[in-house]
């Protein structure tokens, strides 16, 4: 009898853990993210739903050019997302078997960047036949608002706009009216990337040399600034904010090269300073090669992008600063965070429709 009591009294300690560990971890979201660059799996503690509280637990990432065919022929290669898939499958395992994050509070998504193929429908296959998920898209638009609520202080939503440059395109935009309920968000969006303007680039080259490279990436500025004014000619009122927040992998490049590894949130700079950097990086690529040896933020840049990739994300960043208005007049910052934002904002926002608080 002694012995029933005690292996009854064992199962309800077993259960009564289980119970709490179950409710700790239905706080407990993650996003995985198939970008044009790279896939991003990232993971957070929702702690006030209803106010969108939230702590970024982990963060980490995984180099896949999936975007480079977009640029060929409109399609995503079957390489490539066979590649991309094999990483998203090992991760989510790892997120749900590892961390323990339970299955319903998983979500995989597509980047804007990579929604521009024409054969996203394989993709969606492949990552519900190794998974069990379905994915989905976020457009270029949704993708700017969810940057501007995770890049842009609230204070500064209504003087600000906000740009991210991915590898697949270029996206973000402002806020024109404001009051303390919501807001009405106006998207900014280029068919550009640091990924896709390269490609484009080495369409119209003749050999492998950075020489090469850089005439045909100069060759290339007319149409890009066309495209850029473009851009901003459909919004306007962009060009008359009085600050530019700044994301995406080619201003996280540009400010570790230039700059050091981002110590705070939002980290100020000027278009002096992208001018600078844009002459190194094409003119004395080996300071930074040096830089790598001993700066471990250096080297993981020059692993994540080659001095191509590199050139044509500068070449994004400065036409895009370049072509607003008394541009020196107004306050740059790169925020650190970024990178992340949209998709944290997106977790954060689905987490709210899984447990039912509106």
């Amino acid at each position: 009898m002694k012995s029933l009591k005690l292996h009854f009294t064992l199962i309800l300690l077993i259960f009564t853990q289980s119970l709490l560990f179950s409710q700790e971890n239905e706080n407990i979201f993650a996003g995985i993210e198939i970008g044009s660059k790279g896939i991003k799996m990232s993971v957070i503690d929702v702690y006030n739903i209803k106010k969108g509280g939230f702590n970024i637990k982990s963060y980490w990432t995984e180099n896949v050019a999936l975007a480079k065919g977009i640029s060929i022929d409109g399609n995503l290669a079957q390489e490539d997302i066979d590649k991309a898939t094999n990483v998203v499958a090992n991760n989510y395992k790892k997120i749900k078997n590892e961390i323990g994050v339970i299955d319903a509070n998983i979500f995989i998504v597509g980047s804007s960047g990579v929604a521009m193929a024409k054969n996203t429908k394989a993709l969606i296959d492949k990552v519900k036949a190794t998974t069990g998920k379905e994915m989905e898209f976020i457009d270029a638009q949704m993708e700017g608002k969810m940057l501007l609520k995770g890049c842009i202080p609230p204070v500064d939503y209504k003087d600000s706009m906000v740009l991210d440059i991915g590898g697949g395109n270029t996206k973000g935009g402002y806020v024109d009216v404001f009051n303390s309920e919501n807001f009405v968000f106006f998207p900014l969006s280029l068919n550009y990337g640091t990924i896709t303007l390269t490609e484009a680039v080495l369409k119209k080259t003749r050999n492998d040399e950075i020489n090469e490279f850089n005439i045909k990436s100069f060759g290339f500025l007319p149409t890009l600034r066309e495209q850029v004014a473009a851009m901003y000619g459909s919004k306007p009122t962009a060009l008359e904010k009085e600050k530019v927040y700044m994301s995406g992998g080619a201003v996280w490049a540009f400010y570790t090269l230039y700059s050091g590894a981002a110590k705070e949130t939002f980290n100020e700079f000027k278009l002096e300073d992208v001018i600078n950097y844009d002459a190194i990086l094409k003119n004395n690529f080996k300071k930074f090669e040096e830089q790598a040896k001993t700066d471990k933020e250096v080297e993981k840049v020059l692993k994540t992008y080659s001095q191509k990739y590199l050139i044509s994300g500068s070449n994004i960043l400065l036409v895009c600063l370049e072509a607003i208005p008394n541009i020196n007049n107004k306050k740059l910052y790169f925020a650190k965070e970024g990178q992340i934002a949209w998709l944290v904002s997106y977790v954060a926002d689905r987490s709210k429709k899984v447990k039912k608080i509106y």
